[in-house]
């Protein structure tokens, strides 16, 4: 079903899709919200059985990733507590390719566990943009990148804004007709800025129905789901393949805790050194505050005068003698609390 019509143009895809299904089918009742999901509350996410992505980019699948994590309670073994899991269903589209996949954290890889699926973004070494240009995308990436930070330095580009699109391509076409390149176009210039590939309708209805229909199977237990990622091309006729990749059992996300070996005389200021100077914390964290339960070790902000001695006191002390516990960290680089399994020797 083709959701939108000309007079829908301006309008929030969310309301659009809404008021389409809602009037298409009987008995349904689709409420939909128009903002930033990093503004919704973690009750509302609780509140749903499913919770289905059709995001476009890394960084919000990421946030999402860690929002289903974080409401996963393990035991005191580090087993998950079935009755918290929130299953995600994943789906997303790139011209002819596309994937689905089911994440069932604490059981199923999360995104995290598999960053390395997805591969980096295609970036441009300044020096070819600023003097040999050769292709349309050189013009724009100059125009975008270079030439808004010479002229226009205290304003911040807005993807979504179309004065700032507009001078962009505009420049970019100055660019492109004194190297003698073509192709410069509106289309391309908001496809490099915001890294769009056109979508094809066909990959997108075969990827929702795919997650669809795991969806469906989760909330039924009507069959067998998918386990636990499925891949599929269609530019040279029809393929598909599902993989049932690994869990990182070290996760800093989907993991009951990474672990954290420390002395067993250590300060608390020496464990949280420890955790900067750990291969994967330190790459999370800049400035972390801990807690252990409901008790705050050290917290920044308002109560860092409260916590602050603390720093200097036996970690063992603090934690009433227990040599292995389970320590709640919070940051500002963080979206939520991570867990660390820290073991005094």
């Amino acid at each position: 079903m083709c959701c939108c019509r000309i007079q829908d143009v301006g309008k929030p895809k969310a309301v659009v899709a809404a008021e389409r299904v809602n009037a298409r089918v009987p008995g349904a009742i689709v409420t939909p919200h128009f903002g930033r999901i990093e503004d919704m509350s973690l009750d509302f996410y609780q509140q749903f059985t499913v919770i289905i992505l059709g995001l476009d980019s890394l960084e919000a699948r990421r946030y999402m990733n860690s929002i289903a994590c974080s409401l996963l309670e393990f035991d005191e073994e580090g087993n998950p507590d079935m009755s918290t899991i929130k299953p995600l269903v994943d789906g997303g589209t790139e011209g002819f390719k596309g994937h689905a996949r089911v994440i069932l954290p604490g059981v199923t890889p999360c995104f995290e566990c598999t960053l390395w699926l997805f591969p980096p973004q295609t970036k441009f070494p300044l020096c070819t943009l600023a003097e040999t240009p050769r292709t349309a995308a050189h013009c724009i990436e100059y125009a975008h990148l270079i030439l808004w930070s010479q002229q226009r330095s205290n304003e911040e580009f807005d993807t979504d804004n179309d004065e700032h699109m507009q001078w962009v391509y505009n420049n970019a076409v100055t660019r492109a007709k004194q190297y003698g390149i073509e192709g410069v176009t509106y289309q391309l210039t908001q496809g490099v800025v915001k890294n769009i590939i056109p979508a094809i309708a066909s990959t997108n209805a075969i990827i929702s129905a795919v997650c669809v229909l795991e969806a469906l199977k989760i909330i039924t237990m009507c069959s067998a789901g998918l386990n636990n990622y499925m891949m599929y091309t269609g530019s040279q006729g029809i393929y598909t393949h599902t993989v049932a990749y690994e869990r990182d059992l070290q996760c800093p996300v989907c993991s009951a805790g990474v672990e954290l070996m420390a002395p067993a005389e250590s300060t608390l200021q020496q464990v949280i050194d420890l955790m900067l100077q750990h291969p994967v914390l330190g790459n999370m964290l800049a400035h972390p505050s801990v807690s252990y339960g409901t008790k705050q070790l050290y917290a920044r902000g308002i109560y860092e005068a409260d916590t602050k001695p603390n720093l200097s006191r036996p970690v063992a002390e603090l934690l009433n003698g227990e040599a292995n516990t389970l320590l709640t960290v919070n940051d500002k680089k963080l979206n939520v609390p991570l867990r660390v399994r820290l073991r005094l020797k």
